[in-house]
């Protein structure tokens, strides 16, 4: 037993015993079916927190013939099937997280590797094997006299792609790959490949060491979409036990539509059921210079985009041009591109659009905002509670006043002319409250549609539920009356609590260059 040949079941152990477990054993069911296949290399690239490190302690746990994990996997839905003992702790493992050696061996991290794993089989099998010579050899000369062949999980992969501009350790770390994956030895002596990383497997010229890998990525992993992240029947299920409001839940996590199935934060979701309450998790976690770096960048039609996707809108995304590589970033939809597989964005394969997923990211977004030529923005929607709180108070003056300081701020994206445009500009100046309000544009009401209809969570306290109504060169006394008469508020039928009728108008020729009016009301049956 030891850290990098044949582990402990440790980290699985730890995980089975946390207050918070989602059993996603299914997936050794999908790995034992690729086992000595030509389908064994599997490399799944997923943003971060997303489940990729737990799947790795749960492959050591099963196939590792350094521990004994019969009672680890009792009651699991791999012990479901009919295979379940087939594979159990019979393999010879080597696991590595490659980000561990690259803090400590820049330099020389190819040659540590090895040497830390032939120390370990070492005091196994002492002087049985040679150890000069190259680690493909070594491995199958471990498997010969075991005759136990290898399950391979590298967290990381991708590591020293990512950080080094030095070629000559590039390519000597993608020889080190190609040696265990590619080799003739390895057709032998490799049962499964696992391998992890942040970005899909990037095309290297004259390098084809992972050539051979089955891909799966934030833009395509099916069938195994459902073991990296939480689906909503899981998350439901947590609510429930927790006691944890599951819409709220939905609002603040949810979003990632990846293969039809909406995936879930775990990291976030866990973090929310233990201290039962809802936060932005995620930033407390993530580097989020990553979204500095590509929102910032000067692409033609890039800052529209964002500023589209901030009001709730999606744009459409070309996600074939992106070389798998932060450094080679190229255009606007390159940039979306990397936001997509870094988790910062949606990405809705079907109609090739992306998208701000939650609540979560959008307030990751708020603090990237800090910077640069988005500090105007970053400013108006640092009133967004301001304006909440004035909405809720019926300060109709300084509600105007706010959205008028959001209409100026926008403008030069949103092109204002009409109530469509006026109903961007209200979701952004209203950007904070879907942590507290479930917003529903056009929503059916009545006789009519409501523009904005704000539904109160369960978190919400005691926050009012709003009916918003927009006009355009009319008034906002007209937008009131229009509530009452189509009855806009039979929306909220079973509300219990207070209702406030808010009326907006813009008015293009408005006098002394102040085009916004509000109206806030009471509603009273």
């Amino acid at each position: 037993m030891g850290v990098y040949f044949n582990p402990s079941n440790e980290s699985f152990t730890q995980a089975r015993n946390s207050q918070i477990y989602v059993d996603k054993t299914g997936l050794l069911e999908y790995l034992n079916k690729r086992i000595s296949t030509e389908e064994k290399c599997i490399a799944l690239s997923h943003a971060r927190r997303f489940g990729k490190s737990h799947a790795a302690g749960m492959i050591d746990a099963y196939y590792s013939l350094g521990c004994d994990s019969t009672k680890l996997f009792e009651d699991t839905k791999i012990a479901e099937s009919s295979d379940f003992k087939k594979y159990m702790n019979k393999y010879n493992v080597i696991h590595l997280d490659i980000s561990s050696f690259w803090d400590f061996y820049k330099d020389n991290i190819v040659e540590k590797i090895v040497e830390y794993i032939c120390d370990e089989i070492r005091e196994v099998y002492e002087d049985k094997i040679d150890y000069s010579k190259m680690i493909h050899l070594v491995l199958m000369s471990v498997y010969r006299i075991s005759n136990n062949p290898f399950v391979i999980i590298i967290d990381e992969w991708d590591c020293v792609i990512r950080n080094s501009n030095d070629k000559e350790l590039v390519h000597r770390y993608l020889q080190f790959l190609q040696s265990m994956f590619k080799s003739e030895e390895s057709k032998s002596f490799l049962a499964l490949a696992y391998i992890t990383g942040i970005l899909p497997i990037k095309k290297i010229q004259d390098e084809s060491a992972l050539n051979n890998f089955r891909e799966y990525t934030m833009l395509d992993s099916y069938p195994i979409t459902e073991y990296f992240g939480f689906t909503e029947d899981e998350v439901r299920e947590l609510c429930e036990k927790y006691d944890m409001d599951f819409e709220s839940t939905k609002a603040w996590y949810n979003g990632y539509l990846i293969d039809g199935k909406h995936m879930y934060n775990p990291n976030s979701v866990s973090m929310a059921m233990d201290r039962h309450k809802f936060d932005s998790y995620w930033k407390n976690t993530s580097s989020f210079a990553s979204i500095n770096t590509f929102i910032t960048m000067n692409y033609d039609g890039l800052k529209d985009d964002i500023m589209t996707m901030l009001a709730g809108g999606k744009v459409r995304v070309n996600t074939n041009s992106f070389q798998n590589d932060f450094s080679t970033v190229a255009s606007k939809d390159d940039a979306l591109t990397a936001l997509i597989h870094l988790g910062y964005l949606g990405y809705d394969a079907d109609r090739k659009t992306a998208f701000i997923p939650n609540y979560e990211v959008a307030t990751a977004f708020e603090a990237a905002l800090q910077i640069g030529e988005w500090k105007d923005i970053a400013k108006i929607i640092s009133r967004c509670d301001e304006l909440l709180f004035a909405t809720i108070d019926k300060e109709a003056d300084k509600v105007a006043e706010i959205i008028e300081q959001a209409h100026d701020t926008y403008t030069s994206v949103l092109k204002y002319n009409d109530e469509n445009s006026l109903s961007c500009v209200l979701t952004m100046a209203y950007f904070t409250a879907p942590a507290y309000y479930d917003i529903i544009r056009e929503h059916p009401a009545g006789k009519g549609y409501a523009d904005f209809i704000f539904k109160p969570r369960a978190n919400a306290g005691w926050r009012p539920a709003m009916v918003v109504e927009l006009k355009y060169n009319k008034s906002a006394d007209t937008a009131i009356k229009q509530i009452k008469e189509k009855r806009y508020q039979g929306a909220l039928t079973g509300y219990g609590d207070k209702i406030l009728l808010v009326g907006i108008n813009y008015d293009a020729e408005g006098e002394d260059k102040k085009h916004h009016a509000c109206v806030i009301e009471e509603w009273m049956e």
